[in-house]
């Protein structure tokens, strides 16, 4: 993608080459993010075994919540080193050691030696494996994003993005079904005697098999041609990206920002908030999640058909408004007292969380290919690492002066700021592929 005025090349088709490299990078995705995530689903599990007995739960609970949140500490680093490689080396390189170094943590927790066997090494290591795994999903998605991106025809970067983004988002909703199933077919102290190795060792085994998969992928074109025309960077790709693409940076971030209320807010915190706030049972709660990331997996889709039908701008403007609105009717529609059309507007909540298929498109726009890698990377990665991180606790204390409302109207401010990033994007900087 540039930003130039020449006239694009000739397009050449969507083929069945793309059609795989589409299908196996998605494939791969999902099962890096179902290995990433699975962990937050036997938090408490995972609290009981892996620290002292005797242990106050919230205390336990918030440890194993503190190793957890490691993770996403450790993407920035990942991102920026493999990005680094990425840009230097080549992206399929990076893009087949990200799914590897997922795998193999992940395998490892489902064989760590609990507290009652090993001390207090037991929890060091399972900080250690959670470390490990936010340097590969650092890693991971932006450079997914890159791949899928340098690979199909420049008419159809917004539906390859979208399509890899709803392969993440299918990885996570993997994850919460497994759990579900875990949890209603075996008691709690089954759970803890063993069947909560279950989930990673699958997750690692599977992990391998995307390993295997994708070594039937090729490097992109695009960074082939620019081996050949030695145009790759030269400097640090970073220092690069720093000194001459901080306009791209910041608007990158923005996007970003938008993307981590969407999945923070609407899929990850909406289902303990409206139990606690609205007095919504566990089940319906967590139904209505299902159906909700189910339909994101369709509003990704949708958000990547709309770039390349109707551009970056047109698709982020509409998508950002019609989160702002949607957040808006889940969450007031459970105030006036509604509860049971709960699922019905979560869903379309949720569907209109596909906005956060418009983001990679965009940054993959916003970045020349010598440091395309680097430079979605490092907005994508320290964007998350700051406001996902921020999102809970802001949550909690906008909450003591807006009410139960308070996450909804955190979600709009950010799709306000989103509407700022399209209108910038089609009035002062038009990206082109």
């Amino acid at each position: 993608m540039s930003t130039g005025d020449a006239p694009p090349p000739p397009q050449r088709p969507f083929d069945r080459r793309d059609a795989k490299t589409l299908g196996l990078s998605a494939l791969g995705g999902a099962l890096e993010f179902y290995d990433f995530v699975v962990f937050v689903f036997f938090a408490k599990t995972l609290g009981v075994l892996f620290f002292p007995p005797g242990t106050e739960p919230w205390l336990a609970q918030l440890q194993v919540y503190g190793i957890f949140a490691a993770g996403y500490v450790a993407r920035p680093l990942g991102g920026i080193v493999m990005a680094h490689f990425g840009d230097r080396l080549g992206r399929k390189r990076m893009f087949t050691l990200s799914v590897f170094m997922m795998s193999v943590p992940t395998l490892l927790i489902g064989l760590l030696p609990t507290h009652a066997q090993a001390g207090v090494l037991a929890p060091l290591l399972l900080l250690a494996m959670r470390l490990v795994q936010g340097i590969a999903v650092g890693g991971e998605v932006p450079g997914a994003w890159v791949f899928v991106a340098e690979h199909v025809p420049r008419r159809r970067v917004g539906i390859a993005c979208a399509t890899l983004t709803a392969g993440l988002t299918a990885g996570i909703l993997i994850g919460s079904l497994l759990a579900a199933w875990i949890n209603a077919n075996y008691t709690p102290d089954e759970v803890q005697a063993g069947i909560w190795r279950v989930p990673f060792v699958l997750g690692g085994v599977f992990g391998f098999v995307a390993v295997w998969l994708r070594r039937w992928l090729e490097e992109t074109p695009v960074f082939v041609e620019m081996r050949e025309r030695k145009q790759l960077a030269r400097q640090l790709p970073v220092k690069q990206v720093l000194a001459a693409h901080r306009p791209a940076v910041l608007l990158s971030m923005l996007a970003s920002w938008q993307l981590t209320a969407a999945i923070v807010v609407i899929v990850l915190l909406t289902p303990t908030l409206v139990q606690t706030s609205f007095g919504i049972d566990a089940a319906t709660a967590f139904r209505g999640n299902s159906v909700a990331t189910l339909a994101l997996v369709a509003g990704c889709l949708a958000a990547g058909w709309a770039v390349d039908r109707f551009g970056v701008g047109r698709a982020l403007l509409a998508g950002s408004l019609g989160l702002g609105l949607s957040a808006y009717a889940l969450y007031g529609t459970l105030v006036s007292g509604h509860h049971d059309q709960f699922v019905a507007w979560y869903a379309l909540a949720g569907f209109c969380c596909g906005v956060t298929g418009v983001t990679p498109a965009l940054m993959v726009a916003a970045f020349p290919p010598e440091v395309r890698f680097t430079g979605l990377s490092f907005s994508y990665n320290v964007a998350y690492a700051v406001f996902g991180g921020l999102t809970p606790p802001m949550i909690a204390w906008l909450s003591t002066s807006w009410g139960v409302m308070a996450p909804a109207h955190y979600v709009a401010f950010t799709c306000l700021v989103g509407v700022v990033v399209a209108v910038f994007v089609l009035v002062k900087r038009p990206l082109r592929y």
